[in-house]
């Protein structure tokens, strides 16, 4: 019962993709690739390396989470999430299956210790390790919430447990100028996010329920809620202080002087310039911007969603059917 499918979605990862699936190698029995049509060797090398791929149009992360999730032929008990830009460290996939097969019924969820490398230098500070993810759960059990930004993966009750041996390695291997275009997209996503939670559009934000003492999920939604509150401009200021000075990411060196500023200060930064800039647009009309972001984001993700949430209905009254019967055998 500790069989393991991995899910890797992929778009023109062939810096990465070898080394992620080697990493898998004899702790996921079945690895599915969810490709958005790559134009590089990606496809070839995941296939020479066994794993099955599979092409899919890009809405978001969630989505195709969600419809690899649904569609690929999974028969394991469980599913890792993993990008194709991370890999395991350590005893992580030996504890891993250790701990399936000893785990109770009732445990959907495992987390695990993440790991940024940036520029090649590990971030042991500033708050981002130990950083603990919800990464593997148990099939038809879970899924990942359907976020522009944000998202994370969620299971339908049952006990979540966490292993502290290894880690999962996020370690991206382009250079910089890669690094800011990719970031000025994840920055037109963020604000979008944010601007749904800002005017209450999101009714999705509940899906992970914040709390500042509960998990590392709950605790970042906590924290969110709380930012996008914060007044425009001023909140990455404080950020890059809490973080870079407070939290000690001086100690990283180097490496970690930019990470802070790119990713603590520039990066949210962009994100609150982006808010100024759709607001200032509409003339600060709340009705206006609201319609823009339904218009052009809402009812997107919400198309994207349909499939994957009808079937997940589905399930879950399945499982708790199954589940009864099992109550009073």
């Amino acid at each position: 019962m500790n069989s393991i499918a991995a899910i890797i979605l992929t778009f023109n990862e062939e810096k990465h993709i070898e080394r992620c699936i080697r990493s898998l190698s004899g702790v996921c029995e079945e690895i599915f690739v969810v490709d958005c049509f790559s134009t590089d060797r990606t496809v070839k090398i995941a296939e020479s390396l066994g794993a099955r791929v599979y092409q899919h149009a890009w809405t978001n992360y969630a989505t195709q989470f969600n419809w690899g999730l649904a569609n690929c032929p999974i028969t394991a008990e469980w599913v890792w999430r993993i990008d194709a830009d991370e890999y395991l460290e350590g005893d992580l996939g030996c504890a891993m299956k250790k701990v399936l097969m000893e785990c109770e019924r009732d445990v959907n969820g495992v987390y695990v210790r993440k790991r940024i490398d940036f520029m090649g230098r590990p971030l042991l500070h500033g708050g981002w390790y130990p950083s603990y993810h919800l990464k593997v759960f148990r099939r038809g059990h879970g899924d990942c919430e359907n976020r522009w930004m944000d998202e994370h993966i969620r299971v339908f009750g049952g006990r979540v447990i966490t292993i502290k041996d290894g880690n999962q390695v996020d370690a991206n291997l382009n250079d910089l100028t890669w690094w800011t275009g990719k970031h000025n997209g994840y920055a037109t996503r963020e604000m979008v996010d944010m601007l749904m939670m800002e005017y209450g559009m999101d009714t999705k934000v509940e899906e992970v329920v914040p709390s500042f003492h509960g998990t590392e999920e709950q605790r970042k939604r906590w924290l969110k809620l709380r930012y996008i509150k914060a007044p425009l401009f001023l909140r990455p200021f404080v950020n890059f202080i809490f973080r870079y000075i407070l939290k000690g990411g001086f100690l990283d060196g180097k490496e970690g002087f930019i990470w802070h500023i790119l990713q603590g200060f520039w990066y949210r930064l962009l994100v609150d310039a982006k808010i100024y800039e759709l607001k200032s647009r509409f003339g600060f009309d709340v009705e206006s911007i609201k319609k823009y972001l339904r218009d052009n984001y809402l009812t997107k993700i919400d198309r994207g969603g349909v499939k994957w949430y009808n079937f997940t209905l589905t399930q879950v009254l399945h499982l708790r059917s199954v589940q009864e019967r099992r109550l009073y055998a």
